[in-house]
């Protein structure tokens, strides 16, 4: 049985127990040959948490082999839709009733506010297993017509199997539901790997799946560095699918590893570069605030944060003025205070990245209207920084920076608007304000992205697919669309007439 860290909140003036070993058939354990363990850091205070177990490329191995014998046997089409909505329907119960405390831990390791942990990220992830429960006894095939004289065919949606799912630190509760849900539903089994910097509350939710009722090897857990367990999980031979979200270097790697190795299928949510249209008909006050939310939520770390803003020439001075007054209202800080809207970001690492960033658009020639300049103390605090003067050659408008830096431009006419925000390697997400509904139409259609907001920003809802084209990924999130990506289809042809006469 492997340890278990006291974690103190002193903000809150509490402890929280959490596991620190492996998750492996329903039971945490050590590594099986490595003494190798993960640092947790405090991004708001730069201080250590506590450790935790760090998988082997064997440990790995030992828990695909758990996950299949567990899809063999108690999951997989051993379970019922029925028995597989209830449990998810218990374990979404169980998260919503230890929110308060997952939300802490939540910004412990990762620096968002516990009050957008709690209402935002968790609430939403109880709702997406509810969703997926819904949908757990209802995965249906086709009856298909040959010739009613003699025989039919028919369609059946089987789990695809033992599934791994690597997991990123930006969302760390919200995107491990968005994986799970959906596999849990129709049937497969997981090896969950989440983030090296952030494993704390993928482990706090296995004992809640264990409370839940889960069979164990079902849902197994392994934090590890992405090199290792990631890479083993890509090329392993028993796995049957990966999916992964993070950065489009990676997903490439794991593409390539899923070929060489068996084949497996393969969903990847990638970067993105979003653009983030503004018309001169919008009504403006909202499209400024729904601007700010674009870059500033979750510190800018969002794959499909609105980091090009191109405004029309006619309102583009009154739509900075304004542009400048609601991203300079949010509060940055510690996320124990209520009335802080943003968090540090995610590392020294990534802290650093962002400022190499900014320096560079300082070396280009853009200009810096808001924020740019290093604050001091201690936690990876950016503030939020406005550029504009910006040229479409520039590092900062067409690579990711995954930080609260926004880039704005202008244009003149529909087409020139479109070229502009076509012009990306990505294609996640894109926004469009406009008061004229044949625009909208226009635009929406001719935008290249898996996502358009239409008088609003990077809002998701459980119900509506999410995904990406070009380098942005393939596959899709949410939705019934994300049942696919965890089913294999077979066809059955039943001849109940037709006599065959041989030879030929």
């Amino acid at each position: 049985m492997a340890a278990k860290a006291t974690i103190a909140i002193p903000a809150l003036g509490k402890q929280v127990q959490v596991p620190t070993g492996l998750f492996i058939n329903n039971e945490f354990v050590p590594s099986s040959d490595s003494q190798e363990l993960l640092s947790v850091i405090n991004p708001a205070t730069e201080e250590v948490i506590c450790s935790v177990v760090s998988a082997s490329a064997k440990d790995i191995d030992i828990a695909v082999s758990a996950a299949r014998q567990a899809f063999k046997t108690t999951w997989g089409k051993n379970v019922t839709g029925i028995e597989r909505s209830r449990l998810l329907h218990k374990f979404a119960d169980l998260i919503e009733r230890d929110a308060q405390e997952l939300a802490e831990l939540e910004s412990l390791n990762n620096g968002k506010p516990v009050r957008i942990a709690r209402d935002f990220d968790i609430g939403d992830s109880v709702q997406c297993l509810r969703y997926y429960a819904g949908w757990a006894d209802k995965i249906t095939g086709q009856s298909l017509e040959i010739d009613n004289r003699t025989k039919m065919a028919f369609t059946r949606h089987d789990p695809i199997g033992v599934c791994g799912q690597i997991i990123p630190w930006n969302y760390p509760i919200q995107m491990w539901a968005w994986k799970v849900a959906p596999a849990l539903a129709v049937g497969c089994t997981i090896v969950m790997k989440p983030s090296e910097w952030t494993p704390l509350t993928a482990l706090k939710l296995c004992e809640l799946a264990k409370e839940a009722g889960y069979p164990p090897g079902v849902l197994n857990t392994v934090p590890s560095y992405g090199n290792v367990g990631g890479a083993a999980l890509a090329s392993h031979p028993d796995v049957d699918k990966v999916a992964f979200t993070g950065s489009t270097v990676t997903g490439r790697k794991i593409m390539e590893a899923a070929a060489k190795s068996n084949l497996k299928k393969v969903s990847l949510e990638l970067g993105g570069k979003s653009p983030h249209l503004v018309f001169e008909s919008a009504d403006l006050e909202q499209a400024a605030n729904w601007a700010a939310l674009g870059i500033c939520y979750n510190s800018g770390q969002d794959c499909t944060a609105g980091s090009r803003l191109y405004v029309q020439d006619s309102i583009y001075d009154k739509f900075i003025k304004l542009l400048i007054s609601k991203v300079s209202a949010l509060k940055i800080g510690d996320g124990f205070d209520d009335s802080v809207g943003g968090g540090p970001v995610i590392s020294k690492v990534q802290y650093e990245r962002i400022w190499n960033y900014i320096e560079s658009g300082k070396k280009d020639g853009a200009t810096v209207v808001l924020g740019g300049e290093r604050g001091n103390g201690k936690g990876y605090f950016v503030q939020p920084t406005i550029f504009t003067d910006i040229k479409p050659s520039m590092k900062i408008v067409q690579e990711e920076i995954f930080g609260p830096v926004l880039s704005v431009g202008r244009f003149g006419s529909e087409e020139e608007a479109i070229t502009l925000a076509n012009d990306t390697n990505y294609g996640l997400g894109a926004g469009v304000h406009s008061n004229d509904a044949n625009q909208c139409m226009r635009v929406s259609s001719e935008l290249e992205a898996g996502t358009v907001w239409v008088n609003q920003y990077n809002l998701l809802y459980n119900n509506v697919p999410f995904g990406g084209k070009k380098n942005s990924g393939i596959g899709r999130e949410l939705g019934s669309y994300a049942l696919e990506e965890y089913t294999s289809v077979k066809a059955v042809h039943w001849n109940f007439g037709e006599k065959l006469e041989w030879p030929l």
